[in-house]
């Protein structure tokens, strides 16, 4: 494909509510694609498991927005300044040598022993959040658990104190979702980023004068060591609150609509617990709430998989497109919870791999596990086209999640919504 090819629009109601007609016919075309995003920033996009797989470990791609060309800052819809140098050189933008060095701080925290140690207490804050539910009737998953659970698991992995935890406002997480400099909600994005990082600096204050062993703590003593500078120790705080919930919360919406596409593998889910482990990683690889990477660079004009990419042009792979490719996946559109091997890419690869993988894994058993348990017969209470998916690029998930539970067979309970007998 050559630069001039007109992009492929990688946006719009229609293809956030279902993007793989479009990932299936990029795949069979080749590997690399022209694509443009809402702000009309203009990026290559990677599909195919084995072109994501090896892209993902180039050494040659580098994540820090330095690498950027000035045809991408113009577009790119990064943060303003301030903001931007002062909570944007977190490990996603990272690059060895540093990024080794700062990942380094965190990962004793999400350490797979330590969090399964701590599932006992994660399934007590599940079930807390529905005990004041009604044994059958209707509710907003997502406002009841899926906007709760993860950042109640977050605070108590990384020592997040009640007092912030409460103060803590869920609509920061926006920040997140490229706004371009000329979209009229620009002022409001650039005021979340402001009282975030205010919020920031006060718990970092805190935690500077109460101490601990806890992870904020042990960051804000890497700072006053000198192991990290206070953009660093903003940034990698600014992650940990934002990229440590929202993925998360919008991964039980996917994994939640997925099993009310398919109520018999739901069924099968809730009477047979045992299963989770395995159903988790296949809904994981189903639809994976991190669509698509962030940005990556080359320091040079480089020919990846026979395209020539211009110096400092993104390179986006798409971990959903890889997680649907046939030629790993036997039958990939079809949902099998006894698939294995399943060596999806749903928390990326290589160095860039999610440090809280295995944190994640349990939040989603947990979740899964206790709402089937919980909301017996569970079914959306609204048709499926109704369902609002979040226009952010590179996430998938619903803002809303409007079910209905108890007193109704799992069989009269389609894909495009309620049995009207209930």
């Amino acid at each position: 494909m050559s630069p001039s090819s007109e992009p492929v629009e990688l946006y719009g109601p229609e293809y956030k509510r279902d993007p793989y007609p479009l990932y299936a016919e990029l795949r069979e075309r080749g590997p690399v694609h022209r694509v443009r995003f809402p702000s009309g920033v203009c990026a290559w996009l990677v599909t195919g498991y084995e072109a994501a797989h090896r892209a993902l470990t180039d050494p040659r791609l580098g994540k820090h927005h330095s690498r950027g060309n000035a045809a991408w800052r113009a577009r790119a819809s990064i943060m303003p300044e301030p903001q931007h140098s002062q909570l944007q050189v977190h490990l996603l933008h990272q690059d060895p040598p540093r990024h080794t060095a700062l990942r380094r701080l965190i990962t004793d925290a999400f350490a797979p022993q330590r969090v399964e140690a701590l599932r006992p207490r994660f399934q007590a804050m599940a079930d807390a959040l529905l005990d004041g539910l009604p044994d059958s009737g209707g509710a907003d998953l997502v406002e009841v658990f899926a906007a709760r659970f993860p950042f109640q698991v977050l605070a108590e992995v990384i020592g997040l104190p009640t007092e912030f935890a409460d103060r803590f406002d869920r609509d920061w997480g926006k920040v997140v979702q490229p706004v371009g400099p000329e979209d009229p909600g620009r002022p409001a994005y650039e005021a979340r980023l402001r009282g975030l990082q205010q919020y920031i600096a006060d718990l970092v204050r805190h935690k500077r004068a109460e101490g601990g062993a806890d992870l904020l703590s042990r960051l804000v003593a890497a700072r006053d060591a000198g192991q990290l500078g206070q953009e660093e120790l903003d940034s990698m705080v600014f992650q940990l609150l934002v990229a440590g919930q929202e993925p998360v919360t919008n991964q039980i919406t996917t994994a939640l609509v997925t099993l009310l596409r398919h109520p018999a593998q739901l069924a099968t889910l809730a009477d047979r617990p045992e299963l989770l482990p395995h159903a988790v990683e296949e809904l994981l690889r189903h639809d994976s709430a991190f669509e698509l990477t962030t940005w990556r660079f080359f320091a040079e004009d480089t020919e990846l998989y026979g395209t020539r990419i211009p110096a400092g042009d993104s390179v986006i792979v798409s971990l959903s497109a890889a997680n649907r490719d046939d030629r790993q996946f036997p039958d990939a559109d079809a949902l099998h919870f006894d698939r294995s091997p399943n060596p999806h890419l749903a928390f990326g690869h290589g160095i860039h791999f999610c440090p809280g993988a295995a944190l994640a894994r349990i939040e989603l058993q947990v979740a899964v596990g206790t709402l089937l348990r919980r909301l017996p017969d569970l079914r959306l209470a609204v048709p499926e086209d109704e369902l609002a998916w979040t226009p952010a690029v590179l996430a998938r998930g619903v803002g809303r999640l409007p079910v209905t539970y108890g007193g109704c067979p799992y069989a009269g309970s389609g894909a495009n919504g309620p049995d009207a007998a209930c």
